[in-house]
C-alpha cells in the first residue's frame, strides 16, 4: 500500500468519561471522510450498541486466538474485558482512502505508537477537573457506583500519560473542545 494517499490518523483518548466518544461521532458526522476504527471486545454489548458500528463483540476465547495470530495492532485488556483494534479493519479503511479515527486509552496508544509507518496524530481530551469528572459520570447513570469509583481511580493513571500525545485538549463545554480537536486536524490534514 503506498502512503502518498496520506491518510491521517487521528488517536483521541481521554479518561473514561471525558467525552471522547461523543468527540469521535462529531468528528464521523461532520467529516464523511473519517471512520472510527471500530474495535474488538469481549464486553456485553449496552442496549444501545450495535454490532460492528460500535463494537465487534467476541467471546474471549476468539479474542485470544486473534492475539496469538498477530491480528491486533494493539489490545488491552481494561475493566475486566479486551479490547483490541485488527489490522484487517485499519488496513481495510485505509485502501478505501479514508481517514480513521481510533477512540482508545493510553494503552492502545503506545501499542499503536510502534507501528511507524501509521500517520498518527495523537491528541488526549481531559476533564477541566476530576470533580467534573465525577459529576459527569454520575449524570451518565449506565454505570454502577462501584464502576464510577473504578473510572475514577483510573482517571489519576490515565492523565499521567498525556505526555505521550501531541496535543492535550480540555473538555470545558463540547462545543468548544470539538472546534479545537477540529483545527488540529484540518492543520495536520493541510500540511500533508
Amino acid at each position: 500500500m503506498s502512503h502518498d494517499t496520506q491518510n491521517i490518523m487521528v488517536i483521541l483518548s481521554s479518561p473514561s468519561g471525558a467525552g471522547k466518544t461523543t468527540i469521535s461521532k462529531k468528528i464521523q458526522q461532520k467529516y464523511q471522510n473519517f471512520k472510527i476504527s471500530v474495535s474488538h471486545t469481549t464486553r456485553k454489548p449496552r442496549s444501545n450498541e450495535v454490532e460492528g458500528i460500535d463494537y465487534y463483540f467476541i467471546d474471549k476465547n476468539d479474542f485470544e486466538d486473534k492475539i496469538k495470530e498477530k491480528e491486533f495492532y494493539e489490545y488491552a485488556k481494561i475493566f475486566g474485558n479486551y479490547y483490541g483494534t485488527s489490522k484487517k479493519s485499519v488496513l481495510d479503511l485505509l485502501k478505501n482512502k479514508n481517514d480513521v479515527l481510533f477512540d482508545i486509552d493510553w494503552q492502545g496508544t503506545q501499542q499503536l505508537s510502534k507501528y511507524k509507518e501509521l500517520n498518527l496524530l495523537k491528541i488526549f481530551i481531559l476533564p477541566p477537573s476530576k470533580e467534573e469528572l465525577k459529576k459527569r459520570l454520575i449524570q451518565r447513570n449506565q454505570d454502577k457506583p462501584k464502576v464510577v469509583e473504578e473510572r475514577l481511580k483510573a482517571y489519576d493513571a490515565d492523565s499521567a500519560h498525556k505526555q505521550d500525545y501531541d496535543f492535550v485538549v480540555i473538555n470545558d463545554n463540547l462545543e468548544n473542545c470539538f472546534k479545537e480537536v477540529e483545527k488540529i486536524i484540518l492543520k495536520k490534514k493541510s500540511k500533508k
